[in-house]
């Protein structure tokens, strides 16, 4: 891979991708609104354009062709029909961040429970479909319509002390200052994959040989009441948990039952994965310790 092309490269697993992607020589433009900084400076060149508007999206990567395409911020089976189009013959490998959303609830979720090579295309924009319905309805036309190898990485939520959602973050927040937080079910297990990970992921699906969907977490999971219990330790503070409270006060990890996955196909494929159990301490007492 000597040119790469990143949509949503300034922040998070993103930015780790474009990092990772520079360590290794490779020419790499970034496309984004324009509205988040980069510390990349004459490294990359960077495109400014909207990823939902196709005039947008088409004047922006006017003549340019890419060995490999990683796409961090497509929300729409629109989106996707778009790039399909636009990236015909001019793109190597195309990488779809998709999301484990595309799955219900359920332990141990293997890629083949959700088949995009037979789902029905249904078209239309982000706001016209819930984000799991969106992502699903993504893979399904960039499956079923590109001429381009796709390889679609269906992560859970992405964890790291960069994460600009602070999903980890508002748990410890909520716990030290003794807030309800809203969980359902503290018996139900979770995966997670961390930032860097996410990112090396990401690197090794650019080869061309990798298509098809593909789970990626680190390996094993953690029942939620453990994840506080954990959080408890680090804070000295007792954790108020309440089935339901007001939206803020809802945690982002509050499924009603266990949501795994397995990640063997990626396992099988060659890829290590980092242990959940090794991180997640260490990242809870860091977050915990830096707020």
């Amino acid at each position: 891979m000597k040119k790469a092309l990143v949509f949503g490269g300034t922040r998070f697993f993103g930015k780790r991708l474009v990092e990772l992607l520079l360590e290794q020589g490779v020419e790499t433009t970034i496309a984004t609104r324009g509205q988040t900084a980069d510390s990349f400076g004459e490294r990359v060149t960077r495109i400014q354009l909207d990823r939902e508007d196709r005039s947008s999206l088409e004047a922006g990567l006017g003549t340019g062709e890419w060995d490999t395409v990683f796409d961090n911020i497509c929300y729409s089976p629109n989106s996707a029909l778009d790039a399909c189009e636009l990236f015909k013959d001019r793109v190597g490998k195309y990488v779809y961040t998709s999301s484990m959303s595309v799955y219900d609830l359920g332990a141990g979720l293997t890629e083949d429970v959700f088949d995009p090579y037979t789902y029905p295309i249904i078209m239309g924009t982000r706001s016209d479909f819930p984000y799991g319905e969106a992502k699903r309805l993504a893979e399904a036309v960039y499956f079923q319509q590109a001429a381009f190898p796709v390889s679609a990485v269906r992560f859970p939520i992405v964890l790291g002390t960069d994460d600009y959602t602070r999903r980890l973050h508002v748990h410890i927040e909520r716990v030290s200052k003794e807030l309800p937080i809203g969980m359902p079910n503290p018996q139900a297990e979770m995966v997670f994959i961390r930032s860097d990970e996410a990112a090396r992921f990401l690197l090794w699906q650019a080869d061309a040989s990798l298509t098809g969907p593909f789970n990626a977490c680190s390996n094993g999971s953690i029942a939620l009441e453990a994840l506080i219990k954990r959080i408890e330790a680090e804070t000295g503070k007792t954790a108020q948990l309440v089935p339901e409270t007001e939206e803020a006060g809802m945690s982002p990890f509050g499924v009603p039952e266990s949501w795994t996955a397995s990640n063997r196909k990626a396992a099988n494929a060659g890829f290590t994965f980092l242990t959940l159990g090794d991180w997640l301490p260490e990242l809870v007492e860091t977050i915990a310790h830096s707020e």
